[in-house]
């Protein structure tokens, strides 16, 4: 079995407007093991963005996480510092975005732009002084950043409270009076212990300063010394020989523009740029949409991230250059072992690219299984309409076009927030929100339609109709290989 390493919990995401809260995110939960492709799917507004953007830290400032975990290697990502994020974003999880153009600075060559991270780590030094300490510096951080999160959330709490008490003013006074008092007693029980780890801190630093300091002295001494040997031997090569111990002993100390340059070169190759080397001081203008996706890619790739998060990557781009982005990140994961989430609203690419697939809607992950679950048994009703709204050669069915909007998140429906747009709604769907039904130890649902005293429904004709047929193409190929 895959080693898990993401582990979404009951995540549930706010955003603060000027009409009230828009509830994006609604308890969503899913694992990542690696190597392996996870899909989420639906419609724009559904919370697939949101989500993501939540794992990467970088949320809009008007967000409010309301509750829910977020795992990555032991820490919950939600309480870790900007610092320890630092660390992670980047180097640890990667992400592409969906517009490659405005993912890229039009004014500066594509080469600098993707040797930009390796030269702003490019002093090892620092990263030796930064990886010593790490470890106490995480724990110092991030028990201030868990005091901070406690403290706003008790003040998101009192802001919503004051909203539904607006009018009353002794209980707005109490409720202000009751959030200063708690605020106070969290700031009390963190003082100490934050104290303690501050300690720790400064005796690691003076450590680390010490171990920097001696390697740095041990790289000097072997340097002159190196020089002194080359010299005494005044040997006829001896100037390439004295340039080549200046290279060595710059290269322990640090990345040199050259060093960076011959990665990003090989990258560039990595995810088939023709003439890397021409292409490299050429700026994002010059080259197509699908080049501009490759280059995006390559940025991405140059830390060599565990998890890559693909933000509807080929959005942008035409059904060609899709297939040829798509198979480049399939080839890319599979090369490193990457654990990749692919965000989409397009049921075809998830069919190219997933293992497992999540769909949502609403904020909510009504859908859960593996991608043959999905396609070839699915049950709810959203997944249904999903799947007959894609066009497909082989069907003879008019296809489907999905009625009505999704909801407005600042008011989220009561029941199952699709039964407004759904012809199977029943009226429970209208009144209470439907638990995950069990389908297999895979697949799983949020559809009163598996509800044991449910009356029987059939999936619609199209869908039907479609699973069959690619059920026939499949046994073909099988057949032909044969």
């Amino acid at each position: 079995m895959a080693e898990k390493i993401l582990d979404v919990q009951d995540l549930t995401i706010s955003f603060k407007t000027d009409n009230g809260l828009v509830r994006a995110v609604r308890g969503v939960s899913f694992d990542l093991s690696k190597g392996e492709t996870l899909c989420i799917v639906g419609e724009s507004g559904s919370g697939k963005s949101v989500t993501s953007k939540a794992i990467m830290g970088i949320l809009a400032n008007n967000a409010v996480v309301d509750g829910g975990k977020i795992i990555y290697n032991g820490e919950n990502l939600l309480e870790v510092s900007e610092d320890e994020f630092y660390r992670i974003r980047g180097h640890k999880i990667g992400m592409i975005f969906q517009d490659p153009l405005s993912s890229l600075n039009p004014i500066v060559r594509i080469g600098k732009q993707i040797t930009e991270a390796t030269l702003i780590n490019s002093n090892k030094l620092k990263k030796m002084y930064e990886q010593i300490i790490t470890e106490e510096l995480v724990a110092y951080k991030n028990a201030i950043t868990r005091k901070n999160v406690k403290i706003k959330h008790l003040k998101d709490v009192l802001v919503r409270d004051i909203e539904a008490n607006k009018g009353n003013k002794a209980k707005i006074k109490e409720l202000k009076s009751t959030c200063k008092a708690e605020i106070k007693k969290i700031e009390e029980e963190a003082k100490e212990p934050i104290a303690k780890l501050k300690e720790v801190l400064d005796a690691k630093k003076v450590q680390a300063k010490a171990q920097v300091k001696a390697y740095k002295e041990k790289v000097d001494a072997e340097y002159k010394a190196q020089i002194k040997v080359i010299k005494t031997k005044n040997e006829a090569n001896m100037k390439e020989q004295l340039a080549k111990a200046k290279n060595d002993y710059i290269d322990k100390l640090k990345i040199t523009k050259k060093e960076a340059k011959r990665r990003a070169l090989e990258i560039m190759r990595e995810v088939g740029i023709p003439q890397p080397e021409k292409r490299f001081k050429q700026y994002p203008f010059e080259f197509s949409g699908g080049m501009r996706q490759r280059i995006v890619i390559a940025i991405a790739l140059t830390e060599t991230p565990e998890i890559l998060i693909c933000d509807e990557p080929t959005t942008a781009l035409d059904v060609t250059i899709q297939a040829q982005i798509l198979e480049l990140i399939k080839k890319i994961q599979k090369e490193r072992n990457l654990a990749c989430i692919f965000i989409t609203h397009d049921l075809g690419v998830v069919a190219n690219m997933a293992d497992r697939v999540a769909v949502m809607y609403a904020g909510k992950i009504v859908e859960y299984g593996t991608a043959e679950e999905i396609f070839f048994d699915p049950k709810h009703p959203y997944t249904w309409a999903l799947l007959s709204s894609i066009p497909d050669i082989d069907s003879k069915e008019r296809l489907e076009s999905i009625p009505g909007t999704p909801p407005n998140m600042i008011y989220p429906p009561k029941g199952d927030a699709f039964a407004l747009r759904s012809k199977y709604a029943m009226k429970i769907d209208f009144e209470h929100e439907p638990p995950y039904f069990k389908v297999s130890d895979t697949h799983y649902a949020a559809t009163w339609l598996l509800h044991e005293d449910a009356p029987k429904v059939e999936m619609p004709k199209i869908v039907k109709e479609r699973i069959n047929n690619s059920l026939k193409n499949a046994k073909g190929v099988e057949s032909n290989e044969q």
